[in-house]
């Protein structure tokens, strides 16, 4: 079962990332990462508030006591969306030529990001859990382009991405201590489908993971490796989906515009932005940082 994907604005992001729905406010945070922007989206009216901060930020996620959480250049950090100050909290990797990419908070309310080299071809990059006393600790190391990452309904199971692995690695969770075990392998992907980018998991544990390169949103059954649905794309660089509206049956997708050739421009005007398609299956609420 194949659809596709409608424009909601046309923001031509050079790297557009980290969608994630705030069920409280109804709106879309998201960001630009090599704009140097966290985005907020209200599908209510259109519109959309661009922040500018003072590096790369790798993801958003909401703070339970208010304002936003960011992973950027140098470590996590508050966003105060009244002052649009960012302060950083925690710098758990103090590399030269690191930055922190993709991440999500788990069930308990940590933080979770990976690092990547400037480079993006080391497997240099580790996996960090920012607990909510603002102490951070390494989970998983030795990762390239660190990606997509969800839990379970049950709380029991943690899948996650290191994109040039074409897999989506599966690991018993401990909701108490957020430690991991028994890595096996939930989903190898195809080569034809392009490099898997960023994750989002559906109310029956279904897991949807963008595909850079591949134009592409596809929904696999982590228990069998099967892939069950395509969304379409109109823009190769696709970057990561997240569930969002009343309901949570409206994906929003993020993608990229940098590193595309003219031809490729012309046969793709709004690579780049933010685009929607209504699911049948809805997403869960995504969790908040506890700290």
């Amino acid at each position: 079962m194949t659809s596709t994907a409608e424009l909601v604005l046309d923001s031509k992001s050079a790297l557009g990332e980290g969608p994630i729905w705030s069920v409280d406010d109804q709106v879309l945070y998201w960001i630009d990462i090599h704009g140097h922007l966290v985005h907020v989206y209200n599908p209510a009216d259109g519109s959309n508030r661009s922040i500018e901060v003072d590096q790369m930020p790798g993801t958003v996620v909401r703070r339970q006591s208010g304002g936003l959480m960011l992973a950027v250049e140098s470590g996590f950090a508050t966003l105060d969306l009244e002052t649009e100050a960012v302060e950083v909290v925690s710098n758990p990797e103090p590399k030269p030529n690191m930055r922190f990419n993709d991440g999500k908070c788990d069930p308990a309310g940590r933080f979770w990001a990976g690092s990547l080299a400037g480079s993006e071809d080391q497997a240099t990059g580790t996996l960090y859990a920012l607990e909510a006393d603002l102490t951070a600790s390494a989970k998983l190391d030795n990762l390239t382009i660190p990606n997509g990452i969800v839990w379970t309904s049950d709380h029991k199971t943690m899948y996650y991405i290191d994109t040039p692995t074409f897999k989506v690695d599966a690991y018993d969770y401990d909701i108490d201590t957020g430690n991991l075990s028994n890595h096996r392998v939930a989903v190898t992907i195809a080569e034809e489908e392009c490099w898997p980018d960023g994750m989002a998991i559906d109310a029956e544990d279904m897991i949807w993971v963008a595909h850079w390169g591949g134009a592409r949103v596809n929904r696999f059954n982590p228990k069998t490796g099967e892939k069950l649905q395509q969304i379409d794309v109109p823009s190769p660089q696709t970057t990561a989906p997240a569930f969002g509206g009343p309901d949570l049956k409206h994906m929003y997708i993020t993608s990229a515009a940098h590193q595309l050739d003219e031809e490729t421009r012309g046969k793709y005007p709004h690579a780049g932005g933010l685009f929607m398609v209504e699911v049948d299956v809805p997403g869960v609420p995504a969790d908040s940082f506890a700290g």
